[in-house]
């Protein structure tokens, strides 16, 4: 009996010590607990969902008549073009492919066009540009019209958990969680938001100490390049003097590549090389080419000359077309963007500014020869090559 009872305390104390352990780095925590509530008659408010929903369709395509030059005058009367229209039935992903390939056709006819193209020619191509721009924008998103509400009433409530705490060695946690029921709306742009789904939600959690502040918020921390991209889920922020740093990173296109942006160091051009470049080290080459600001330079191994003339700036899905005349020292550029805007184009004589550059480095060649080649230094940025 009393060996029983000697182990049965023995048991009780060793798990007294350890919830005692557990708990020992905790100074203090607190739950704060705030809500809100609305309610009233509301009547001819813009639907929002609706507003805001694109669905793209299938497109009858648009159809064109030839250009015409008059061969007494000489002057060239643009062919019409009759619109594209949406059909009834959504579009699919072949849709699109089959509509950005034709656009891109379209456009590289267009920018290939030599001088010696004539008139009437280069009315037709402009023509077949503004009609795959039209079905390209239908096949992506036709816009739903607006719509309003019909009298009634809402009503909404919401209740808001904010959990603090403190270890003993000075750091803090915090993390909340909302919960929201009804349907809302929007007072101050008279937007009809729709229902919440009275779901728990869990917002961001912080911990903050010496070292700065570091938070966990799944797709919930803007984007510190653009709010035009995916947000971040994790971010680091501390100040180093007078300084304030913060990083943000976005795990999910760390992984797979699909949010990746161009960066500073990301551009197009042609190496002048007899034998295949080096891949690794771009301060080994010799090239001229178009940074992502749209500046057209020259490198020859860490000297970079930039010159005067530029592009817009390169943007993901845009196209560049380059050619290089080695007789005339002669090169051009032209981007194609994405979103069937107007193309830009340069045309830069390099031939004094190369001599220039041989006075300093002997990896030019004599005679020119070389690679056309991309620079990409994110992951998941990928190149496509056309002819």
């Amino acid at each position: 009996m009393n060996n029983s009872t000697r182990n049965l305390k023995m048991k009780k104390l060793l798990i007294a010590t350890t919830a005692l352990v557990a708990t020992a780095g905790m100074a203090s925590a607190d739950i704060t607990i705030t809500g809100h509530a609305a309610a009233g008659i509301q009547s001819g408010l813009s639907m929002k969902d609706a507003k805001a929903a694109y669905v793209g369709k299938k497109v009858t395509a648009a159809t064109k008549t030839l250009s015409t030059t008059d061969a007494t005058t000489g002057v060239t009367t643009k062919g019409t073009i009759t619109a594209a229209v949406a059909t009834t039935n959504p579009s699919v992903v072949s849709d699109e492919k089959a509509a950005r390939e034709a656009l891109h056709t379209a456009q590289m006819n267009l920018a290939a066009a030599a001088s010696s193209t004539t008139a009437k020619a280069l009315a037709d191509l402009e023509n077949e540009v503004a009609m795959k721009t039209q079905e390209l924008a239908i096949v992506l998103s036709t816009a739903k019209s607006e719509s309003y509400s019909t009298d009634g009433i809402y009503s909404n409530a919401g209740v808001d958990f904010t959990m603090t705490g403190a270890t003993d060695n000075g750091i803090s946690f915090s993390a909340s969680v909302n919960i929201d029921a009804g349907m809302e709306i929007d007072t101050g742009d008279f937007e009809m938001d729709g229902k919440d789904g009275g779901t728990a939600g869990l917002g961001s959690v912080s911990m903050t100490g010496a070292f700065g502040t570091l938070t966990f918020d799944d797709g919930g921390i803007e984007n510190l390049y653009s709010d035009g991209l995916s947000n971040a889920d994790v971010s680091y922020a501390t100040t180093v003097g007078a300084v304030s740093l913060t990083v943000a990173h976005d795990t999910d296109a760390a992984s797979t590549g699909a949010n990746s942006v161009l960066s500073s160091a990301d551009g197009v051009g042609f190496i002048f090389s007899s034998k295949l470049p080096c891949s690794k080290n771009i301060q080994r080459i010799a090239s001229i080419f178009v940074n992502s600001a749209g500046r057209i330079c020259l490198r020859a191994g860490a000297e970079v000359v930039r010159s005067n003339m530029s592009l817009q700036p390169l943007k993901v899905g845009d196209w560049i077309w380059l050619s290089v005349d080695f007789n005339d020292q002669i090169s051009c550029f032209k981007l194609i963007p994405a979103d069937g805007g107007a193309t830009s184009s340069v045309t830069f004589a390099f031939g004094s500014s190369l001599e220039k550059l041989k006075t300093t480095t002997t990896i030019i060649p004599d005679i020119l020869s070389g690679y056309f080649a991309c620079v990409v230094k994110n992951l998941g940025v990928t190149v496509t090559l056309s002819s």
